[in-house]
């Protein structure tokens, strides 16, 4: 397992990468440092999304749920919806406006997960924040 580490809105975070989602991964790690703008989600609870548009990641769907949990990050490839990242902070469940929506669990924050409704509440009432992911 690698070690991710992720600077947003001020906060830092250290995420593992999952062995599960190895394709994912190895693609993701691939674009580090990676810099881009995280905004709340609209249907999928308390969570934070990085939308990609039509970004290819070149990865189909490995390790996939609907469901992550505090801290899990999710890559969804694209489809019924625009490429994305998910990132949750408290209770969610993937959707779209087409439907509930899986994604790919390659990282799960380990360092900073206490911080990460702080991260939620900042983005949801401030709006979009910078967010980096770097190797460590």
């Amino acid at each position: 397992m690698a070690r991710i580490g992720i600077e947003a809105a001020g906060l830092r975070f250290v995420a593992e990468t999952n062995p599960e989602a190895p394709k994912t991964v190895a693609a993701f790690t691939r674009l580090l440092p990676y810099r881009q703008k995280i905004i709340h989600v609209r249907w999928s609870g308390e969570g934070c999304w990085i939308p990609l548009g039509d970004f290819e990641l070149g990865v189909g769907f490995e390790n996939h749920t609907s469901h992550p949990s505090v801290g899990d990050i999710l890559f969804y490839p694209g489809g019924y919806s625009e490429t994305e990242i998910i990132l949750a902070y408290g209770s969610c469940s993937f959707a779209s406006k087409m439907g509930p929506l899986a994604g790919n669990h390659f990282l799960t924050i380990v360092e900073g997960k206490e911080q990460l409704r702080a991260l939620g509440n900042k983005v949801l009432w401030q709006g979009a924040q910078d967010i980096a992911f770097e190797l460590l």
